[in-house]
C-alpha cells in the first residue's frame, strides 16, 4: 500500500413536548417523536439556503465544522474504535499490549477502520491516546492493567525540566503512516481525525505521575512552583503544536483538542492555566493550516463554554450533562457544535435513542452541528445500538426536520441575527 502524501491544507431555543405525531425529517417514515426543539432561531431564509449545500470536494464532517450548509448533520463517535466491538476484542487478544496496539501502523490502522467498515461514520478518527507523543520529547511511560498510565520520572522541579526535548518525529512515524493510510482508505467519503490532547490534561499525566482523582499535587504546584509548571506547559503547547501539524500534514482533515481534565480546574483557574496554551496553539494551527478545522472539547464543560468559544476553535464540543438548546444558545451561531447524546442512551431501547437523537439535532439548527455522543463509547455498549445510531443520523434531512416549525415572519431578521 503506498505511502504516498494526500493533499492537505495545511432569542434562546428550548425543547419542549409536543405530543403530535410529526415527521421529524427521516428520508423514510415519519416517526412519533412527541418531542420537538423550538427553533424560533432558525429562519426560514436559512432553511431555503439548505438546498444549496456546499459543492466542496470536503467531507459532511469538515463542511458542517467550518459552519457550511449541509443536508444532515455529520456523525461519528468518541472512542468509536475500541473495547466494545467483539472484533476489537479479538485482536486484543492476540495483541495484549496497548502500546503495541497503538504504536503499530498496521494494527492502528486495523482498528480505526473497524468502525468505518462496520457502521460507515462520517468521521475515521486514528487509534491512539493522548500520551503517544510523551516520549518523543523525553517523557517515557508505560500502561499498566490496573494502574493505567505511569511515569516512573515525573516532572516537578527545574532539574527534571532538563530531561525535556524538542520532539522528534522519527519516533512517531507509525502516526503518520497510518494516517496517510486512512486517508487512502475511506477517501473523501468520510472525514480522517486526529487528535491531541491539551497542554494542561497532559501536564496532568506528567505532573502527578499518572491518573489521579484529585489533581493535588499539580494544583499546588500552581502556587509553590508556577515558574516550573509555566515552563512544562509552554514546552508542552510547542510540542503539541508540531504534533498537530504534523498530523495535519500526513492526511487529518480534522483535529480535535481534548483538555480532558480541564474541568477540574475552576473557572479562573483554567483561564489562568490552560486556555492561554490552548489559545496559542489553535492561533498558531491556523496560520499554518488554514483550511483544517479544530474541534476543542473539555469533560464537564458546562461552566466554560463562553470562553472555550474565545480560544478561536472552529467547533465546540459539548458534554451530554450540557442542554444543547443552552449551549447553542450560549455559544451563538457563529461557532459549530458538537455532541451530545448521552452515551448511556446507547444501552436504550433504541425507540429512545431515536428520539435523543432528533431532539439533539433539533437543538441543533440545521447548520453547524456533527452528532456525536456527551464523551466516549462505554465499555460493553450493543453494537446493535452503535449502528442504529449512524443509521439514524443518515436518514435524517435538515429541510424536514425544520420545515413545519419555522416561523416564516421571522426570517430575515433572524438570518441577520
Amino acid at each position: 500500500m503506498s505511502l504516498s502524501s494526500p493533499t492537505s491544507a495545511c432569542s434562546s431555543s428550548r425543547c419542549y413536548s409536543s405530543g403530535l405525531s410529526l415527521p421529524i425529517g427521516f428520508r423514510s417514515n415519519p416517526v412519533n417523536v412527541g418531542l420537538v426543539c423550538d427553533p424560533k432561531r432558525h429562519s426560514l431564509a436559512a432553511r431555503k439556503l439548505l438546498v444549496a449545500c456546499s459543492s466542496s470536494s470536503d467531507p459532511l464532517l469538515v463542511k458542517a465544522a467550518k459552519g457550511q450548509v449541509v443536508s444532515r448533520p455529520p456523525a461519528w463517535m468518541m472512542r468509536q474504535a475500541g473495547r466494545y466491538m467483539a472484533v476489537y476484542q479479538k485482536l486484543a487478544k492476540k495483541h495484549p499490549s496497548f502500546r503495541e496496539r497503538s504504536e503499530n501502523t498496521d494494527l492502528i490502522v486495523e482498528i480505526s477502520l473497524q468502525p468505518w467498515q462496520a457502521f460507515r461514520p462520517d468521521g475515521v478518527i486514528i487509534f491512539s491516546d493522548i500520551l503517544t507523543p510523551l516520549p518523543a520529547f523525553g517523557v517515557p511511560f508505560d500502561i499498566e492493567d490496573v494502574k493505567g498510565p505511569v511515569i516512573q520520572s515525573p516532572i516537578r522541579t527545574e532539574e527534571d525540566l532538563k530531561k525535556l526535548h524538542p520532539i522528534d518525529f522519527e519516533k512517531l512515524q507509525f502516526v503518520g503512516d497510518s494516517l496517510k493510510i486512512l486517508r487512502q482508505e475511506v477517501g473523501e467519503h468520510a472525514a480522517v481525525l486526529g487528535f491531541v490532547g491539551a497542554p494542561w490534561t497532559i501536564a496532568t499525566y506528567i505532573v502527578e505521575g499518572g491518573t489521579t482523582r484529585t489533581y493535588t499535587v499539580i494544583k499546588n504546584m500552581c502556587h509553590t512552583a508556577p515558574n516550573v509548571l509555566r515552563a512544562l506547559l509552554s514546552h508542552l503547547t510547542k510540542a503539541i503544536t508540531e504534533y498537530v501539524v504534523y498530523q495535519v500534514e500526513h492526511g487529518a482533515h480534522c483535529i480535535q483538542i481534548f483538555d480532558s481534565w480541564g474541568g477540574q480546574l475552576t473557572p479562573e483557574m483554567w483561564e489562568r492555566w490552560s486556555k492561554p496554551y490552548i489559545e496559542e496553539i489553535i492561533h498558531a494551527v491556523k496560520k499554518r493550516c488554514p483550511d483544517t478545522p479544530i474541534v476543542f472539547y473539555i469533560n464537564g464543560n458546562g461552566g466554560l463554554l463562553e470562553r472555550m468559544k474565545t480560544t478561536g476553535a472552529d467547533v465546540i464540543g459539548l458534554d451530554w450533562t450540557v442542554d444543547m438548546a443552552d449551549g447553542r444558545r450560549r455559544l451563538g451561531s457563529d461557532v459549530s457544535v458538537q455532541g451530545n447524546v448521552d452515551p448511556a442512551y446507547l444501552f436504550s431501547p433504541l425507540p429512545a435513542l431515536t428520539e435523543e437523537i432528533v431532539r439533539v439535532v433539533k437543538c441543533a439548527g440545521p447548520k453547524g452541528h456533527i452528532l456525536n455522543l456527551g464523551h466516549g463509547v462505554l465499555v460493553g455498549t450493543p453494537e446493535e445500538a452503535v449502528a442504529h445510531f449512524f443509521e439514524t443520523a443518515r436518514s435524517l434531512d435538515y429541510q424536514t426536520v425544520f420545515q413545519n416549525h419555522i416561523p416564516a415572519e421571522k426570517a430575515e431578521s433572524e438570518l441577520v441575527a
